[in-house]
């Protein structure tokens, strides 16, 4: 079965653009609230929790603007995409998430991202 692909958006308030690139991009922005601990070379990510290891590559990027990565172990189709969107007439900060899941983890899965795209906020202090 193929998964199906889905997109959430977040609304980051003011945030300043630079300040949310750095959180979705970098080693020390992701381990703050993605995951216990984030390690970056080169292209490959390892993201920790609790022990648990998994690895991804990162396949897309337009700087302060969005980074596209896929699971090593993934369908090669499939990837999660966070964007960065914002509107000059009120001033707002929207990250837009893309992901892909089997039909049966869809609400798992959109659970997962509100979870922690609420520790992001709550890191930023835009909560």
């Amino acid at each position: 079965m193929e998964p199906i692909k889905y997109k959430l958006e977040f609304g980051m308030k003011s945030t300043p653009v630079a300040i949310l690139w750095d959180y979705i991009s970098s080693e020390n922005g992701l381990k703050q609230w993605f995951a216990d601990n984030v390690k970056i070379k080169d292209k490959q990510y390892s993201f920790i929790w609790k022990g648990y290891c998994q690895e991804a590559r990162m396949v897309g990027m337009r700087k302060g603007l969005a980074i596209k990565l896929q699971w090593l172990d993934a369908p090669d189709k499939t990837y999660f995409e966070m964007r960065i969107l914002t509107s000059e007439m009120t001033d707002n900060t929207v990250l837009q998430i893309t992901d892909f899941a089997e039909e049966d983890e869809l609400d798992e899965s959109q659970d997962l991202w509100r979870s922690q795209i609420d520790a992001l906020r709550r890191v930023i202090g835009c909560k």
